[in-house]
């Protein structure tokens, strides 16, 4: 079953930047899997924040990170990445990654990473 291991977290001022990682575990390939970054505020559901296919086409971009917030994948690594700028106080969440076999699943997705903490604050 495919293992996925979230990276990259951690506390951030507003208006900085965080790279956050998602990689799969020994022995196992994101290669042939699209992969979702979804994020949990404190109180708040759950809510998808974009998705990349296997090809690299990107779908799913909340409104709230459009212009702010970059996914991108590197397959040679075995790893996708969500580049996050101009980081809000609003954008403070456990941050997970998820994959499956088509970005149109969402929160149906498969395999889960255990999620990585983003805290902006001054």
């Amino acid at each position: 079953q495919l293992q996925l291991v979230e990276s990259g977290g951690g506390l951030v001022q507003p208006g900085g930047s965080l790279r956050l990682s998602c990689a799969a575990a020994p022995g196992f390939t994101l290669e042939y899997y699209a992969v979702g970054w979804f994020r949990q505020a404190p109180g708040k559901d759950r809510e998808g924040v974009s998705c990349i296919s296997f090809q690299g086409f990107i779908s799913n971009v909340a409104d709230s990170v459009k212009g702010r917030f970059t996914i991108s994948r590197d397959n040679a690594k075995n790893t996708v990445y969500l580049q996050m700028n101009s980081l809000k106080a609003e954008d403070t969440a456990v941050y997970y990654c998820a994959a499956d076999r088509s970005c149109g699943l969402g929160f149906n997705m498969n395999y889960w990473g255990k999620g990585a903490l983003v805290t902006v604050s001054s």
